[in-house]
């Protein structure tokens, strides 16, 4: 089977996107997204995402990992998506879309930055060194002095395949305070590998940097450095609520090709 793909990327977090509206990508076969994904054998990507309809919204969204498996919501590829959308004509400047973690808005802006609204936090875990939380898909996110020379594969690993998370696994992000803004090194489940970026994970660590410096019933923004580039997420925090919640960066368009699915 002959397909149109593309590629886009957000803050160096890539993806290859196909137009399924008709639903003809037999996303039945983790096998055939592996090979996809792979950059020896493959098209190469961090993930895979659908683009379908939905009815009552601009299109859905199915995101799977560079392993095979569909996974929960991706930050980056949410604004790619948005991106993808308004190539195809299906928006103009605002999206509203449907997620596995729910309902999502995204705003194009006239930079060419995209704002994405994500789900509401309610719930967060406080250990003597960590914090666990679901920004859409789970995180686990440690405070360091400094990430430059962190070994984030071996580390992150370590985290990601103890017992506790050995069944469905979590994003480990390892953050540094550089002042006015966070810097976030992130080691993602499903690529098993650190990305150059992790859309929910920057907002997993914003929302644990916005605790430690006690902001509360306040609005709160902060930029987030990453490995491609920069990150902007801001909300309100009321007590344990985190609301209003935007991730803004870049959603940007590589290229388009044609590829032989193979059978």
């Amino acid at each position: 089977m002959e397909l149109v793909f593309y590629k886009y990327e957000g803050a160096g977090n890539d993806f290859i996107l196909f137009d399924d509206r008709n639903n003809l990508f037999p996303d039945n076969k983790p096998g055939l997204v592996e090979y996809l994904c792979n950059r020896k054998f493959g098209i190469g990507a961090d993930g895979l995402i659908l683009l379908r309809s939905a009815k009552g919204y601009d299109f859905s969204m199915a995101y799977f990992n560079s392993d095979g498996n569909e996974s929960s919501m991706c930050g980056n590829g949410g604004r790619c998506i948005a991106a993808f959308a308004d190539k195809l004509g299906i928006i103009r400047e605002t999206a509203r879309f449907i997620a596995r973690d729910g309902e999502h808005l995204a705003e194009l802006q006239h930079d060419g930055h995209i704002r994405l609204k994500m789900g509401d936090v309610t719930s967060i875990e406080t250990g003597s060194d960590y914090f666990y939380l679901d920004t859409g898909s789970p995180h686990y996110v440690k405070f360091l002095p400094s990430v430059d020379k962190l070994d984030v594969f071996t580390e992150g690993r370590k985290i990601r395949y103890k017992d506790r998370f050995l069944d469905h696994g979590t994003n480990v992000n390892f953050v540094e305070n550089q002042g006015d803004h966070i810097y976030v090194r992130t080691y993602e489940r499903g690529v098993e590998n650190e990305t150059l970026a992790c859309g929910t994970g920057v907002v997993a660590s914003v929302i644990c940097a916005a605790i430690l410096k006690g902001i509360n019933h306040a609005f709160f923004s902060l930029p987030v450095k990453v490995l491609g580039g920069q990150l902007l997420v801001s909300f309100y925090r009321r007590d344990n609520e985190f609301a209003d919640i935007w991730l803004e960066g870049p959603g940007t368009y590589v290229f388009k090709g044609i590829i032989d699915i193979p059978d």
